[in-house]
């Protein structure tokens, strides 16, 4: 078995790009119930009932945007798509992307975006705010979402023989609560200027994030130490989960933190770790309870649902998008 993870985005280290990472990881066998003695609402169909669109993060389809993105815009619309999130502009100019959308009938409400450059060639949050600006704005996006933290300038890069993943992974580890507040530190700056450009900022959680420091947790301490006027989150529920975290409570202390969530599903018997670990399902196939998960985001402020797959996938990557979409319409 397999996973991907991102990577790590640093403005003094090599950085190593999150698509480097598609096929490296050895995933633990199984996971937990993250959402187990909880009891989910009945009635309407969740998407329907509350009238918002399904989205896909783009990360899942692995090469095929960057090959057809024409093509596979398309193929999203007709499976029912109406929001897709893209990585960064997907190696094209804002306005290929934003025609490319059109032409699909699709939106991107969000998009990721670095904090610093990941060799990978597309926008960051290190260069000029404003000419990233508007680019957002050409495309019509409303949060620009920083994909992972970046690993402080005393790691270095991976060490001989060490490949991307347990290079994020030991630095996970090996971060202190002072990271956490320094990331957050950074995070308030690119959200208060990107908030002078019209724009909102919001930060993507991995499971390294819920590594203990004391009584708090990496992700506490950016939650604690985040203005919640310049900077939001995005909810990668699968990750939640690979930590061994609840997401509920999470998603009830802090609400109207999260605006965005990912919507990610784990196989049964995952041991919880913070080392980028999981054993990715096809929604609605694992153990997490989205029925009751989707309305506790809901509630929380979440607005942006988008499906993201990890590898290994039991099907064709846009198959596994179709039995995704097709689970949660029903929901």
């Amino acid at each position: 078995m397999s996973e991907t993870a991102t990577a790590p985005d640093s403005q003094k280290t090599p950085a190593v790009s999150r698509r480097a990472f598609l096929g490296t990881a050895a995933a633990a066998a199984g996971c937990i119930a993250a959402t187990a003695g909880l009891a989910a609402p009945t009635g309407r169909r969740f998407f329907a009932g509350h009238g918002l669109p399904i989205g896909l993060q783009l990360y899942t389809l692995g090469n095929a945007p960057y090959r057809d993105l024409e093509g596979t815009l398309q193929t999203l619309a007709r499976i029912g798509y109406r929001i897709v999130e893209p990585v960064g502009l997907m190696k094209r100019t804002a306005a290929e992307l934003r025609a490319a959308l059109d032409r699909a009938g699709l939106s991107s409400p969000s998009t990721h975006v670095p904090l610093h450059a990941d060799g990978g060639g597309g926008p960051t949050l290190a260069g000029d705010v404003g000419r990233l600006a508007a680019d957002m704005h050409r495309i019509g996006v409303k949060f620009v979402v920083v994909p992972i933290f970046p690993v402080p300038q005393r790691f270095g890069g991976p060490r001989q023989g060490e490949d991307g993943l347990h290079f994020l992974s030991r630095a996970g580890k090996e971060m202190t609560a002072d990271d956490w507040r320094g990331l957050a530190v950074q995070l308030n700056q690119k959200g208060a200027a990107l908030k002078r450009e019209g724009l909102k900022l919001a930060y993507h959680n991995h499971n390294v994030e819920f590594a203990r420091h004391g009584s708090q947790t990496g992700y506490d301490l950016l939650l604690a130490n985040t203005d919640p006027d310049l900077v939001w989150f995005e909810m990668d529920v699968g990750w939640v989960a690979a930590a061994g975290v609840d997401p509920i409570p999470l998603l009830r202390a802090h609400r109207h933190r999260f605006r965005l969530m990912h919507v990610k599903d784990l196989k049964a018997g995952t041991a919880p770790n913070n080392a980028f670990k999981m054993d990715p399902a096809d929604v609605g196939s694992g153990t997490i309870d989205w029925k009751t998960i989707l309305q506790a985001g809901y509630d929380a402020g979440v607005r942006y649902y988008y499906i993201e797959q990890e590898a290994p996938f039991a099907e064709p990557r846009m198959e596994a998008a179709r039995t995704d979409y097709e689970f949660l319409v029903r929901v």
